[in-house]
């Protein structure tokens, strides 16, 4: 019988096929392993060490000295904007303060080995020791005393408990009041580091506590530069003008960057990744086509504006986003007029070196100024728009016509030109009603010629309380003293309700210092003169209204609808205004600003 049961084949038997005679399920076959999970780049390239950080250098170079003179500080606070490496410094500072080495006899190190045990489970977030916490999650006081809980039991396998607060500035403020003591004097052990990108969120008693890092956006021509090698350390081809618009979308942040790079790599599939392809990927417009369009509306020619902005928007790009374009690209323009060195940066992308650099050389100031006005108040009017097409074109329209307009300074010299604008009126008469007489007057009564070395009028003493840094006294006398009689080292004044009562032995004490003279100051009261305070605003109201008259302003006026005189400067008046005795001038000078509304 066992012969029967016996295999008389050398060979094993084929597996059966179909369901067995029971009707149990044949043997599954066996299946091939699952290829890796794709990891995106901002994870792949993840800085490591201090050296692969980029556009930090200053506090790679604080931290590095920190480790090599053994001074490292209990908790660190890491700010600045999203996805320039905060959280990855954070664990590089938890490695490099657990690092033991290769043959585990190393200590607190600024190049960690990357190799041993403490640096492999930090590296793959595993480590016991080192905890992080997101704050914008866990807020409450419940969260903090189970960190404040944990910090009193030793490390279990590493040399520093680490804790890592990410978004610090969410935490309550009784979650800050409870981590304050903690915070000010933690055991040995333990090192805190936190990362935020609200910085004005955390309390000042937190932060004095800290040692802190603000880690700078990483410019344009540092992003270009990483992100070509992480391309051809990928395989992939990119265009350089590629690159750099995916450099310059990233606002700074290296992580923004890689994230684009990576949905450009994929949209791009089997081809390179082409700068056309980014532009559409992102909704921008084409760089040349927003040269071309500013070029078309600072020269003032609507049609090709339009027809440009027709192109662009049937290629996909947002319209507003094109606004925004256009008013960083005016913004360039203006640092080239202003800063020439400004060419040679490498921060600036080639077109802007090249051909806005001649732009810039063509459009004048003013009407770039003007330029940015319009393109500002644009892009809000673009936001709460109906249809934002609409709203975008007749911006651009206003952009072209408005470089037609003549600035305020060439409409003076044309009206100037075309007209024998008749004298000025005179000057307003000493005399009149209400303070018309001290806004003509030199402000004082004279009942004696003054001796040398005393002030020669009752402005001359306010003026000589502002020069010794007596501002109380200043104020009082220009606010809440009328003068009546003003006849060196004698003076008569009739304070008001609000003037102190020490006002006259305080005046009196000055003086003496001052000029060496004993002074008499005598209280009355009679009516007196207006106060200098009354007398400066009378006179200003006066220039106003004169100013007003002129024909030559009333012409800028009726050319600039909704135009108003900001400030009248009259070159004989004083520092307060009011006209001086040797006074040979009658022209004063007239600001005005224009209202684009």
């Amino acid at each position: 019988m066992a012969g029967l049961f016996q295999d008389t084949d050398e060979q094993a038997p084929p597996p059966p096929k179909g369901p067995g005679l029971f009707g149990d399920a044949p043997p599954a076959e066996p299946r091939a392993e699952p290829a890796p999970a794709y990891r995106v780049l901002a994870r792949k390239y993840r800085p490591a060490r201090f050296e692969d950080l980029i556009g930090q250098d200053a506090m790679v170079r604080t931290l590095r000295n920190a480790f090599a003179l053994g001074r490292i500080a209990h908790a660190f606070m890491l700010t600045g904007v999203r996805g320039v490496g905060k959280t990855t410094t954070a664990r590089i500072i938890a490695r490099c303060l657990n690092c033991i080495g290769p043959d585990g006899t190393g200590g607190p190190t600024a190049d960690p080995c990357g190799v041993c045990p403490n640096c492999t489970a930090i590296l793959a977030d595993r480590h016991p020791d080192v905890i992080e916490m997101d704050a914008a999650s866990n807020t409450g006081v419940d969260d903090v005393r189970e960190i404040i809980e944990a910090t009193r039991f030793r490390p279990l396998q590493a040399r520093t408990k680490v804790f890592i607060i990410d978004e610090v500035h969410m935490l309550s403020r009784n979650a800050f009041n409870a981590l304050l003591k903690t915070l000010e004097e933690p055991p040995p052990h333990v090192k805190f580091v936190f990362a935020t990108t609200e910085l004005r969120k955390v309390p000042i008693t937190v932060l004095s506590r800290c040692q802190r890092f603000d880690l700078r956006r990483v410019r344009v021509a540092e992003l270009t530069s990483h992100f070509t090698a992480i391309a051809e350390r990928e395989g992939i081809a990119a265009e350089p003008a590629a690159i750099e618009t995916i450099a310059r979308a990233a606002d700074g942040s290296v992580r923004d960057g890689l994230s684009l790079l990576d949905q450009a790599i994929a949209q791009a599939a089997e081809g390179a990744v082409t700068a056309g392809a980014v532009a559409d990927m992102l909704g921008l417009a084409d760089r040349q086509a927003v040269l071309d369009l500013l070029e078309a509306a600072l020269r003032g020619r609507p049609a090709e504006a339009l027809a440009i902005t027709e192109r662009l928007h049937e290629h996909g790009a947002d319209l507003g986003t094109t606004l925004a374009d256009l008013l960083e690209l005016v913004h360039t323009l203006t640092r080239l007029k202003t800063i020439p060195e400004l060419r040679d940066s490498p921060d600036l992308p080639e077109a802007e070196r090249t051909r806005g650099a001649a732009m810039a050389d063509a459009a004048p100031m003013p009407a770039l100024a003007r330029a940015w006005q319009i393109l500002l108040k644009g892009t809000v009017e673009v936001e709460g728009a109906p249809d934002r097409r609409a709203a975008a074109e007749m911006v651009l329209i206003r952009l072209c016509y408005a470089a037609d307009l003549p600035t305020p300074g060439d409409l003076v010299r044309q009206l100037s030109q075309s007209q024998d604008p008749s004298p000025p009126p005179a000057r307003a008469p000493s005399g009149g009603p209400g303070g018309a007489r001290a806004v003509a007057g030199s402000g004082m009564v004279t009942a004696a010629a003054p001796s040398p070395a005393l002030p020669a009028t009752f402005r001359d003493v306010v003026a000589l309380a502002a020069t010794h840094r007596e501002a109380r006294l200043h104020s009082e006398l220009l606010h809440h003293v009328h003068l009546i009689r003003y006849a060196p080292p004698n003076i008569e004044l009739r304070p008001d309700e609000h003037a102190p009562r020490d006002l006259a032995p305080r005046l009196a004490a000055l003086l003496q210092q001052a000029t060496g003279e004993r002074w008499t100051i005598a209280l009355s009261q009679a009516p007196g003169e207006p106060t200098l305070a009354e007398q400066s605003a009378a006179a200003d109201a006066a220039r106003h209204a004169q100013a007003s008259e002129h024909p030559l302003v009333r012409a800028i006026m009726d050319a600039f609808p909704g135009a108003r005189i900001e400030a009248v400067h009259d070159r004989d008046a004083d520092q307060y205004g009011l006209p001086r005795t040797d006074a040979a001038s009658d022209e004063p000078d007239t600001e005005i600003e224009e209202n684009d509304g």
